[in-house]
């Protein structure tokens, strides 16, 4: 890490421009574009930087700079070198899959429709992209009916020119075969004209001309010929009868929307066209080195219309900052004017909604690929260690939690993480007996002493004499590296305090306060703050996520019974032994309402005629409260 003060520059202009920061191998590391050069680069060498800036300016080695006339051209160099240096602190961006497009060569002196996974050549036409590759080629053989372009490829076609014999798609009529001149070279060039048209507008005015044409051959009785064009409507029927417009036909624009996370944040792009959403893609955005201040969509924006010609709207969820300069940028790439909108009800705050649902469902997918991901897992726990100061990596984390309403039924989980990932098998429920007015922090220190009292028992036991017997070490005897408790400073000292009862000292310990994500350590006057948008956070927010998740089933579950239980107390001839018998049985109101007479009475103690009086008894009763029978929770008051 270099001192930002040994390469500080001086004499800075004050006009606009695009600054780069280098690291020691003379990699561009960031770019950035400012109104003022001098005020913006000075805050860079501040002493009051957050901590991605900071490590950016320490990783740096050297700045420069480039005077422009205005924010626009500071705007279009600044998205012209993101793109040529792909700097390390500007926003990342990766493709959640490879999305293919339709395309259509219209430079080619005989233009060939194909499916293409890229966007790079030149004269070529392209629609899309399409999230699903099936329903492409579906679309694909419908249009070679209806526009029999040719779709082979330039070798295949020479040869058909060289042996003057068309191909199976020739012979089948989903070509027009233009190697064999069976339609000339401007007809063709028209054909594949027509389709872009068609491809890209709504079809009411290609169906009305067919439809024209079809009744004009019919009455010079050209039958062959409106027999085809009939085809025709037939096939551009189909082609949209599953992309019928569900938005106003008016509406033609790009919808950008973002979901974030912790580590990761997802945007979605949607491309309508006449009221229809002819593309859809998503990206991935590593936030591991986003600067502080740095906008997602701005810098979206530029990477996606750096490459392709903006709409003439643009809907999104969040207003850039520098929006005048943006909407300049974009009306000079389209030669149009282009507007930024962000919609506050309608169907454009519809599809807005629809776009971040599909962000969310795409970022979903990527976390749970990379939640298995062993290097993202140890590179967690390794910060863990750095932060806490732990002698060791914390390999097996366990995890506790209380859940009560308002201190009845209260219950405990304790779930356990071995190398960043939930060992399920090892999970343990805790029910406490709150007679004595058990709180948090009572329960706490009180489900730490249980479990660990378990391991002092365990860990002596005499691993050799038990893999002689068949039996493995009890589960209790493998002690964390790391316990985490739910919740802030009290609960983390009530649970120091049961470890230090019992005498253990070598065991770490931490609380996760959900308030503000803070991590407590015993007896500390002041959390200590992961940085936000860390793995170590995200690690730890998952553990105290799932044991918060499997103390509140547990809690549903005791609450069933308890009160499966007080409808049972109600029923005279009752002994504490039948209503046992039955809690085992059926454990929620639900299950021995949805029994019949039959079910009941198969339960051990219960007879036909006993079965008879509960199965009664309990349909007839009629809560006097709107009850969940599930959980037993009081719905309203």
């Amino acid at each position: 890490m270099s001192d930002p003060q040994s390469y500080r520059p001086s004499n800075l202009p004050t006009d606009p421009g695009v600054y780069r920061f280098f690291d020691k191998d003379e990699k561009v590391i960031y770019v950035g574009k400012a109104k003022n050069l001098k005020n913006r680069i000075n805050s860079y060498f501040g002493s009051n930087l957050q901590i991605k800036t900071r490590k950016m300016v320490k990783t740096a080695v050297r700045v420069d700079w480039t005077i422009v006339n205005s924010e626009l051209e500071a705007l279009q160099l600044e998205f012209t070198w993101i793109k040529q240096f792909n700097p390390d602190f500007n926003v990342q961006f990766k493709d959640d899959k490879s999305y293919p497009y339709l395309a259509i060569d219209l430079a080619a002196e005989f233009p060939r429709l194909f499916i293409s996974r890229s966007k790079k050549q030149k004269g070529v036409k392209y629609f899309g992209p399409y999230s699903h590759a099936w329903a492409l080629r579906s679309t694909f053989e419908t249009l070679t009916k209806i526009y029999p372009v040719r779709t082979c490829s330039e070798s295949n076609f020479k040869t058909a020119v060289r042996n003057k014999r068309q191909c199976l798609l020739g012979d089948i009529g989903k070509c027009a075969a233009p190697c064999v001149e069976w339609i000339s070279k401007d007809d063709h060039k028209d054909l594949a004209q027509n389709l872009a048209n068609f491809i890209e507008k709504s079809p009411t005015e290609i169906l009305d001309r067919i439809e024209e044409e079809m009744q004009d051959a019919a009455k010079k009785e050209e039958f062959e010929r409106a027999g085809r064009l009939r085809d025709q409507l037939s096939a551009i029927n189909k082609a949209f009868e599953s992309t019928d417009r569900f938005l106003n036909e008016n509406i033609n624009a790009d919808v950008l929307a973002i979901h974030e996370d912790i580590t990761h944040a997802a945007l979605s792009q949607f491309t309508i066209k006449a009221g229809r959403i002819t593309g859809s893609r998503s990206w991935i955005i590593d936030r591991a080195n986003l600067l502080e201040d740095e906008e997602i969509i701005t810098a979206m924006i530029g990477k996606i219309y750096s490459e392709s010609i903006p709409p003439q709207e643009l809907i999104i969820d969040q207003l850039p900052e520098d929006i005048s300069s943006i909407e300049e940028w974009l009306s000079e790439k389209a030669g149009k004017s282009v507007s930024l909108t962000r919609p506050v009800k309608g169907e454009k705050l519809e599809i807005i909604q629809l776009v971040k649902r599909n962000a969310n469902q795409a970022l979903i997918q990527y976390l749970s690929k990379r939640a298995n991901d062993s290097a993202v897992s140890g590179g967690a726990l390794t910060e863990i260690a750095e932060q806490l100061e732990l002698a060791e990596l914390p390999l097996r984390i366990e995890c506790f939690d209380i859940s009560n309403i308002q201190g009845t039924s209260m219950v405990a989980s304790m779930v356990v993480f071995e190398d960043g990932q939930p060992k399920k098998s090892e999970y343990r429920r805790f029910s406490i007996d709150d007679q004595s007015g058990f709180d948090d922090t009572r329960a706490m220190n009180h489900v730490i002493t249980r479990r660990f009292k378990r391991y002092l028992e365990e860990k002596s036991v005499d691993i050799a004499e038990n893999n002689t017997q068949g039996v493995s070490r009890p589960k209790f005897a493998y002690p964390p590296q790391l316990v985490v408790v739910d919740g802030g400073k009290p609960q983390v000292n009530a649970a120091a305090k049961a470890l230090r009862d019992l005498g253990i000292e070598d065991i770490a310990l931490c609380g996760l306060a959900k308030r503000l994500e803070e991590v407590w350590l015993p007896n500390s006057s002041e959390p200590i703050i992961f940085p936000r948008h860390s793995e170590a956070l995200y690690l730890l927010q998952r553990v105290r996520d799932e044991a918060h998740r499997f103390a509140i089933n547990f809690h549903r579950s005791k609450r069933s019974k308890l009160m499966l239980d007080s409808f049972l107390d109600e029923i005279g001839g009752l002994g504490e032994g039948r209503r046992k018998a039955l809690l085992d049985k059926f454990g929620t109101v639900t299950a021995l309402k949805s029994a019949s007479i039959e079910e009941i009475s198969d339960v051990p103690g219960i007879g036909p005629k006993m079965a008879k009086i509960i199965f009664e008894s309990i349909n007839q009763k009629e809560p006097t409260r709107n009850i969940d029978m599930q959980t037993g929770e009081i719905l309203d008051a």
